[in-house]
C-alpha cells in the first residue's frame, strides 16, 4: 500500500467543484472505491449514511457517490442537509459502516468536499484512506445485477439529532427568558439549531437560514461575525450564536456585542466543569490558541497542552492524553463527553449550562480571560525556505524569545500550501509586541532572500 496520498488531505477530499479532485469521474470513483474498501467483511450488504450542507454542488456531489457506492454493492441512507456532527451521531447509533459528508465546511459555495466517519463516528484512520486511494487505482468493476446497493431516505434525521442536541443540556436547566440570536451560515443547520435552542425555552431570532445554494458562509457565520454582532445589538438579544456551513463551528456575542471566540468558550467551559467537578484532565488548545488561555487555565489549575493546528490534531491529543475538551480560536470546539467530534450546537449548549448554573452573563463568564495582544505577519518569498535552518533567524528568534520571557511567546510557521512563513508573536504589551514581529518578520525575508 502507498503512502503517498493523491486525493485526501488533512479533512478529507477538498477542492472546487468541476476541477480535480472534485469532478464526476472522481467523485463517482470515489464513492465506488470507498464501497470497495468500507463493505468488506460483511455477510449482508453494509450501510453508508450521506449528509450535505446547503451547497447547490451537493445535489451532484451526492448522486455521484450513492450510483458509486450502489456499483460496490453497499446500501445508502440519505439523510439530506445535516450539520457534519449529526453525520457523525447518525452513523454511530444507526449501526451503519461509515457516514459521508459532503461540505467544504467554511468554505465559499463554489468549493466543496467530501470526508468520512467511521463506525464509531470518528475520522477514518490514515490506512484506510489510504486503502481507498489504492482502490481508486483500479478498474471500476460493477457488482452483479443481484448485489447492487439500494438507497432510502433516512426519515425523522433531523429530530433524532435535536433530541440529542437536547439531551446533552442538564435537565435541570431552562433557556426560558433569554433571547438568542441564531444565524445558521445559510448552512446546514438552518433546520437544526433554532429548534434545538426554542425548545429548551429560549425566544429565538434566526438568522441567515434561508440557504439557496449559494449563500452558504456569504457575510455571515463563524466566519462573520460582525453580522451576528450587528443583529444582537439591533434586537437587543441576550447573546449571539454563529454556526459555519456544516455546523462544527462556533462563535457567539454578548449582550454587548462583544464577539466571543473559541479561546473564550474553551474558557467558559473549562472552567465550569472544574467549579463543578467534571473536568476530566485538562484542555487541548492549538499553536494559534492566545497565550491568555494558557495562562487563564494555568491560575485555575487546568492543564494546557498545544497540539498542531487542526482539529484532527487536537482529537489525537486528546485521546493520547485521555482528556474530554479542547479546540480552536476559530471555534472548533470538541467535549468528548457529549459527542465524538466538533459540534458547534452542543459547544453553544455547554457554554448556556455554565450561564444558566451561575446565573452570570456571558460577559461575566468571559471576563476571567485576558486575550494578550497577537501580530501575525506572512512572509512571502520566491521559494520555499526552512526557518529550522537559518541560524540568522534561529538567532533573532531565540533574543525575541528571551525579550519576552514568560510574558509572551513566538510562532514561526511555514504554510503546508504556498511559499509562505508566517510570523506571530503575542504577549502582554500590544506595541513591544507590534516591534517583534517586524523585526522578527524582516529577518525571516531577509534570510531567505540571501538563501535564494
Amino acid at each position: 500500500m502507498s503512502n503517498k496520498r493523491r486525493f485526501f488531505g488533512t479533512d478529507g477530499v477538498r477542492g472546487k467543484v468541476g476541477e480535480e479532485p472534485i469532478t464526476p469521474e472522481t467523485v463517482l470513483k470515489l464513492g465506488w472505491a470507498a464501497g470497495c474498501v468500507l463493505g468488506q467483511g460483511s455477510t449482508e450488504h453494509a450501510v453508508i449514511l450521506i449528509g450535505k450542507d446547503t451547497r447547490v454542488s451537493g445535489y451532484l456531489l451526492e448522486s455521484l457517490l450513492e450510483a458509486g457506492l450502489s456499483a460496490a454493492g453497499v446500501d445508502i441512507r440519505l439523510l439530506g442537509p445535516m450539520p457534519t456532527p449529526a453525520i457523525a451521531y447518525l452513523t454511530r447509533t444507526a449501526r451503519a459502516r461509515a457516514g459521508i459528508v459532503i461540505s467544504a465546511s467554511h468554505n465559499p459555495f463554489d468549493d466543496n468536499g467530501i470526508k468520512f466517519f467511521s463506525s464509531e463516528g470518528t475520522k477514518l484512520p490514515d490506512d484506510v484512506e489510504l486503502a481507498i486511494e489504492d482502490m481508486m487505482q483500479q478498474p471500476l468493476v460493477t457488482a452483479g445485477p443481484d448485489a447492487l446497493g439500494k438507497a432510502w431516505r433516512y426519515e425523522d434525521a433531523g429530530g433524532r439529532y435535536i433530541e440529542f442536541c437536547k439531551s446533552t443540556f442538564p435537565h435541570r436547566l431552562s433557556l426560558e427568558g433569554l433571547k438568542i440570536v441564531v444565524d445558521c451560515a445559510n448552512g446546514a443547520a438552518y433546520h437544526i439549531a433554532p429548534l434545538v435552542f426554542s425548545e429548551l425555552g429560549a425566544e429565538v431570532v434566526a438568522v441567515a437560514n434561508e440557504p439557496d445554494g449559494f449563500n452558504i458562509n456569504h457575510e455571515c457565520g463563524a466566519t462573520f461575525p460582525i453580522f451576528l454582532k450587528k443583529t444582537v445589538l439591533a434586537h437587543k438579544a441576550d447573546l449571539g450564536i454563529a454556526l459555519d456551513g456544516d455546523g462544527d463551528r462556533v462563535i457567539m456575542v454578548d449582550n454587548r456585542g462583544e464577539i466571543v471566540d473559541g479561546d473564550h468558550l474553551l474558557y467558559i467551559i473549562a472552567t465550569d466543569r472544574k467549579q463543578s467537578g467534571r473536568l476530566h484532565g485538562g484542555v487541548v488548545g492549538t499553536l494559534m490558541s492566545n497565550l491568555g488561555l494558557e495562562h487563564a487555565c494555568g491560575r485555575r489549575g487546568v492543564p494546557f497542552k498545544r497540539a498542531a493546528v487542526g482539529d484532527r490534531h487536537v482529537l489525537s491529543m486528546l485521546n493520547e492524553h485521555d482528556w474530554e475538551l479542547g479546540g480552536e480560536t476559530s471555534g472548533h470546539i470538541i467535549c468528548l463527553d457529549r459527542s465524538s467530534t466538533g459540534d458547534g450546537i452542543i459547544a453553544a449548549l455547554q457554554v448556556l449550562a455554565a450561564m444558566r448554573g451561575t446565573g452570570k452573563t456571558l460577559a461575566d463568564l468571559k471576563s476571567g480571560l485576558e486575550i494578550y495582544p497577537q501580530t501575525m505577519i506572512n512572509v512571502r518569498m520566491s521559494r520555499r525556505f526552512d526557518v529550522k535552518e537559518s541560524p540568522r533567524v534561529q538567532q533573532a528568534l531565540k533574543a525575541v524569545e528571551n525579550e519576552l520571557a514568560d510574558n509572551g511567546r513566538v510562532v514561526l510557521r511555514a504554510s503546508g500550501t504556498e511559499p509562505v512563513v508566517r510570523v506571530m508573536v503575542e504577549g502582554r504589551d500590544a506595541v513591544q509586541v507590534e516591534r517583534l514581529t517586524r523585526h522578527l518578520a524582516d529577518t525571516v525575508k531577509s534570510a531567505a532572500e540571501a538563501a535564494a
